[in-house]
Formats: structure tokens, C-alpha cells, sequence
């Protein structure tokens, strides 16, 4: 997301203000954008970490990378089906009216990082040698 802003991409995509509103609306009241912030980044690094660790023997595929993106892949769909209509976006985040660059951002960015764990996981597991 910070490349995202850097870069200039769909400025007017911003799923986290989104998030900031649906949380407050939630709690019947503002909450700090840091405390928000830090959920994301639990969640991202924590949580996700550990689901994909657990399911990775579980995930298709021959080995990280293929194991990362289908994982990234079943993370878009859940992000964009079930996230995304939850804080007000709708189904694809097509009520942005943006077309179908929100969606494949998300896309692209969901894959970069499931690809990165599965690289990563796939490399752990070889050394451990498991994966022979």
C-alpha cells in the first residue's frame, strides 16, 4: 500500500479509510488510525503467516511458489467476496467505480506476498529436509 501511494496507483482507491469507518461505525466511534494500522499489520504477519504455515502441506501445487499463490489466490477471493463488501466497497470493490483495477491491484499485491511466503517456506522446508 505504501508503493501504492507512492507510485500514484488508483489514488482514489483507499480500502484502509474504508476499514477506518467500518471499524468506528462497528464501535460506534472513531478509532485511531494507528491502533487500525497495527491490526493490519498483526494480521498480515501474524495471522496470515500462521494460516498459511498450517495450511501450506494442505495447498496445491509441487512446491512454495506454486504452494504461495494459490494461497494468494484463495486470500483475493475471501478479500474481495467477504472483505471488501464489509467495509462498503461491494463484490470486487466495484462500487469504487474504478472498473477492475481495484481487483487486480489486490490481486497483484496479495500474489507478491503469498508468493514471497511460499518462496520462503518452500526454502525452510528444504533445509529442514522435509522437502526431499
Amino acid at each position: 500500500m505504501y508503493f501504492k501511494a507512492q507510485a500514484g496507483i488508483l489514488p482514489s482507491f483507499q480500502p484502509f479509510e474504508n476499514f477506518q469507518a467500518a471499524v468506528g461505525y462497528l464501535f460506534g466511534r472513531e478509532i485511531h488510525p494507528h491502533v487500525l494500522w497495527l491490526l493490519s499489520f498483526f494480521n498480515g504477519s501474524t495471522v496470515v503467516g500462521l494460516a498459511f504455515g498450517y495450511l501450506y502441506r494442505h495447498l496445491p501445487g509441487g512446491g512454495g511458489a506454486s504452494k504461495g499463490l494459490a494461497f494468494g489466490l484463495c486470500g483475493w477471493l475471501l478479500m474481495n467476496t467477504l472483505a471488501f463488501p464489509l467495509v462498503g466497497l461491494g463484490l470486487f470493490a466495484n462500487a469504487t467505480g474504478l472498473g477492475p483495477w481495484p481487483a487486480l491491484f489486490s490481486l497483484a499485491m496479495l500474489s507478491t506476498y503469498s508468493l514471497a511466503m511460499g518462496l520462503v517456506y518452500g526454502a525452510l522446508e528444504r533445509s529442514n529436509g522435509k522437502g526431499r
